[in-house]
């Protein structure tokens, strides 16, 4: 992975298959309107932040247990001067089995200090996954919030 990539990283008591189960239940700890589904590889799916936004994800990867990769198709961010900022990049869950724990580390592939988002969509990922998955991968709740925008 490149460095300047938005990475975060978690460790939970639970197998690297519930994970990838629960990561695929995206409502449960992303709060955004959710369509389509996410479990399998090639599966599509939508994901609205409220107004005119949306992204369209596929399932690009799947090896299970292992990792996960989602390719943003296309999206709009009417907020930014590129609204097309996210297509084409990746969405990568990477998971490894450690003991009793599963380590995951999510890249946002794409996402660069470079990009007009970053100083907005890097806090929201650290929310989202080290707080709010997190919290769902080990009560089953995910902790929501507004967006950033």
């Amino acid at each position: 992975m490149e460095k300047n990539n938005f990475n975060s990283s978690i460790s939970a008591k639970i197998s690297p298959s519930e994970a990838i189960k629960k990561i695929s239940n995206v409502p449960e700890w992303w709060g955004i309107s959710f369509t389509g589904s996410a479990e399998n590889q090639n599966d599509k799916f939508i994901v609205k932040m409220g107004g005119d936004s949306f992204f369209n994800f596929t399932v690009a990867e799947l090896i299970p247990g292992k990792k996960i990769v989602w390719l943003v198709t296309d999206c709009n961010m009417p907020w930014y001067a590129d609204k097309k900022e996210w297509s084409d990049t990746r969405l990568i869950f990477d998971l490894n089995e450690n003991k009793d724990e599963t380590e995951l580390t999510f890249t946002h592939k794409g996402l660069t200090p470079d990009v007009e988002c970053y100083n907005d969509c890097a806090p929201g990922w650290t929310h989202w996954i080290k707080t709010s998955l997190f919290s769902y991968l080990t009560t089953g709740k995910g902790v929501f919030r507004a967006p950033t925008k």
